[in-house]
């Protein structure tokens, strides 16, 4: 079993802010973040190189579907505050959805509706 440490390193050189937890390689049983890492290690004044990931990592996980559209994202996201959702296709994790991805993704939503607009104004838009 992983280390804290160990889990950090792997987040540092991925530029990443959270890791799945996996039982057998498979089977999602919790998320660790650097949130957690700086609550149940740092401010406890713990070792991280002495501390085991399941001894600190956020359970129950929430997560979302493939199918599950932004708005449920963020509702999600916000009503259990986290910032990072698991995506699963039955019990495989197939990705996870950030805080960045969702407002990303918003953002692009805004500019299109924005273009459209514009041409319609303009007297530009296609119909």
């Amino acid at each position: 079993e992983a280390t804290v440490y160990e889990a950090i390193e792997r987040m540092s050189e991925k530029h990443i802010g959270a890791l799945v937890v996996l039982s057998g390689g498979e089977l999602l049983v919790g998320i660790i973040t650097e949130r957690d890492y700086a609550r149940k290690v740092i401010l406890k004044g713990r070792q991280s190189r002495d501390t085991r990931v399941s001894e600190i990592m956020s359970t129950p996980v929430f997560y979302v579907t493939p199918e599950t559209n932004i708005d449920e994202c963020m509702r999600v996201r916000t009503s259990r505050l986290v910032r990072q959702l698991p995506v699963l296709e039955g019990e495989s994790v197939v990705g996870m959805i950030s805080m960045g991805d969702i407002v990303k993704w918003i953002i692009s939503s805004h500019e299109q509706t924005i273009h459209q607009l514009e041409n319609y104004i303009g007297g530009t838009y296609p119909g």
